[in-house]
């Protein structure tokens, strides 16, 4: 079967615009047309009957596994199947099963906000707007047509292990990881496989140009995967330093007593939104529908946030304590249309830099 890539979908900048998250100016009307979904008695009953959700998901497993089994123990008799790989993973699955009419998936959940517009011009994914979206959650982090909104928000960050690397040693910038010191010393996510990674990758080639990654690929840098592995790397002491990475596994590695420190690199940080949806041929739609609302509810946004260590766009949530706030840090600004426009060429030329 044929992978699905991003040149295999055309969008015109009017469409892409309109599905983008943050563009509730250009049609509010249908934002409020679609009413509210609260969780009721007859929704939990209908999703005992069927019995269980499918969920695809780019969140760490752990994270995944502890969400769903709280879940699971607020509905009994709802079970979640975590299928937790990379986002571009889950975007090329989705499309091979797509295209061969096999429909497998209740809620889609992806690192990369870009796959969230094909998917709404694809006509892949269900109408639904949980309350709490509604009521909590601003313009820029839901759609204008109810078809998804950000269940996370997190960083790719510059990370180092203070075992490894003494505090005034460590690198505080993007030119920093160009010192020859660094050279067999980092590790890095691969936007081929990471939709995050792919997301920090354009956002990082837009500030700095492939003129950076060009440099930074000679330092002899050890290649991983998800955006997961290179936090995993760091903590175990296999690097010293990792060029791009989820920031939410350090915090949750430094509750451990893990020698691992974030940096926020003076040229900005990128971030990463990922969205939550309800496939439209959802094989258990009543389950995948109390699954997208409790999602977004203020307690399992605050477990995103605790358990997870991740952001929330939340209104009535509260950050972790001892983390740095969103709002203090110099992020990137997400693009998702045009990292769905030009997600092909950058794994073309990050293949290419890399040689992987």
């Amino acid at each position: 079967m044929k992978c699905t890539t991003r040149r295999d979908v055309i969008l015109g900048s009017t469409a892409v615009a309109a599905a983008m998250l943050g563009t509730g100016r250009l049609a509010p009307a249908r934002a409020q047309a679609l009413a509210p979904s609260k969780i009721t008695a007859e929704l939990i009953e209908a999703a005992r009957k069927e019995g269980k959700i499918v969920w695809y998901t780019a969140v760490d497993i752990n994270v995944a596994e502890a969400l769903a089994k709280r879940f699971e123990a607020k509905y009994p008799g709802v079970i979640v199947k975590v299928e937790r790989t990379g986002g571009e993973r889950i975007f090329q699955r989705v499309g091979q099963e797509t295209s061969s009419k096999i429909y497998a998936v209740d809620v889609l959940h992806s690192s990369d906000a870009a796959h969230f517009i094909v998917w709404k011009r694809d006509g892949l994914l269900a109408p639904y707007l949980p309350e709490d979206v509604a009521l909590h959650f601003p313009a820029e982090h839901k759609d204008v047509d109810g078809m998804f909104a950000s269940w996370r928000i997190f960083l790719s960050v510059i990370a180092y292990n203070t075992t490894l690397v003494k505090p005034e040693d460590a690198p505080k910038s993007y030119a920093d990881l160009l010192d020859p010191k660094w050279i067999g010393k980092m590790v890095k996510s691969h936007p081929g496989y990471s939709g995050s990674t792919m997301t920090a990758t354009h956002q990082l080639t837009r500030e700095l140009g492939w003129e950076y990654l060009e440099k930074i690929s000679k330092q002899k840098i050890m290649q991983v995967q998800s955006a997961s592995d290179p936090p995993k790397k760091l903590a175990l002491g296999e690097r010293a330093v990792q060029v791009d990475g989820v920031d939410y596994l350090h915090y949750l590695a430094k509750d451990k007593g893990i020698p691992v420190e974030v940096v926020y690199a003076a040229e900005g940080t990128p971030l990463i939104v990922g969205p939550s949806g309800v496939a439209k041929n959802a094989p258990n739609p009543n389950a995948a529908r109390l699954f997208q609302a409790w999602s977004f509810t203020a307690e399992a946004q605050q477990l995103n946030i605790d358990i997870g260590g991740l952001y929330s766009a939340h209104a009535l949530t509260k950050d972790r304590p001892g983390r740095k706030a969103l709002k203090d840090i110099k992020t990137f600004k997400d693009d998702p249309a045009a990292v769905e426009k030009l997600a092909d060429e950058i794994k073309e030329k990050y293949a290419k830099l890399f040689k992987v």
